[in-house]
């Protein structure tokens, strides 16, 4: 059997949303009481980063340990939101100054794919240490993505008319408990599914299952900025939600399961030495 992983790590996610939400509700006091503006930036990374990191946190924690390497999740956490967040600023104002209002419609295709660009080199680079974990290295590259964004819808509603420290507050929480339903769920369902496709033998299914993936996400994306609906917006939530934790779950099970088998076959070898003793 492999080394059990500790209690401790295993659960970080739940201390990361304990800590992260006292942080924030303390910070955003402390500023209010002292007046002090330079905390606005403390309070703009807590309450962007709080949600994604936890979710991020849970993926990464299995039973049998950590699916991708620490330095690889916390390069692509960084990389693919700056990486990220530029590309599809740029292309969203190119297609804002041409198609004006409609280019609301290509905000899907743009974001989704933007998100891509650090998975598709950590695949290119750290497949082997990376196997089976594309829905952390996905979620990584969410959390990069939607931490910025949401830094940044958080400062225009602190600036905007007729908002202030109230919208800005309403801003962080409101993106916060969506997060999980947005960036972090597509874009870990596309690389997971990536990620299978470099590992599967029938690669022509897991081809279309890619496909299927990448085009459900866009959809589900343009679906959410293009309706106002709160009916829609909870029917993408619950569907994002239920399809990101199915397959962290997979992946967890999957890791186990090899975890088990390279103990198993280390165990063998052991045995078969001169010598060896076999494990009870």
């Amino acid at each position: 059997m492999p080394t059990a992983y500790p209690w401790y790590f295993r659960f970080s996610w739940i201390a990361a949303l304990v800590v992260g939400v006292v942080a924030y509700v303390v910070l955003f006091v402390v500023m209010l009481l002292t007046r002090n503006s330079t905390m606005l930036p403390s309070v703009l990374l807590v309450g962007a980063a709080t949600v994604p990191l936890t979710v991020l946190l849970f993926a990464q924690s299995s039973r049998a340990g950590a699916l991708v390497p620490t330095p690889v999740v916390l390069v692509t956490v960084v990389l693919a939101g700056l990486v990220g967040i530029t590309i599809a600023g740029l292309e969203e104002s190119i297609a804002g100054a041409l198609l004006g209002r409609e280019s609301i419609l290509l905000v899907g295709v743009i974001e989704e794919t933007a998100k891509l660009v650090v998975p598709l080199v950590v695949l290119a680079t750290a497949h082997r240490t990376t196997r089976g974990g594309g829905i952390v290295v996905g979620i990584a590259a969410g959390t990069g993505f939607a931490v910025l964004e949401t830094m940044g819808y958080g400062f225009n509603a602190l600036l905007e008319r007729g908002g202030g420290l109230a919208q800005l507050d309403a801003t962080l929480i409101l993106r916060g408990v969506l997060v999980p339903a947005g960036h972090v769920a597509w874009t870990g369902a596309i690389c997971a599914a990536l990620w299978h496709l470099v590992a599967s033998s029938r690669k022509v299914l897991a081809v279309l299952e890619l496909a299927a993936t990448y085009v459900a996400a866009i959809v589900l994306h343009t679906a959410w900025d293009a309706t106002s609906s709160m009916a829609v917006h909870v029917v993408i939530g619950v569907v994002s939600v239920g399809a990101l934790l199915v397959l962290t779950l997979r992946a967890h099970r999957a890791h186990v399961r090899a975890a088990v088998a390279r103990a198993t076959t280390v165990d063998a070898s052991s045995a078969a030495r001169p010598g060896g003793v076999a494990p009870i």
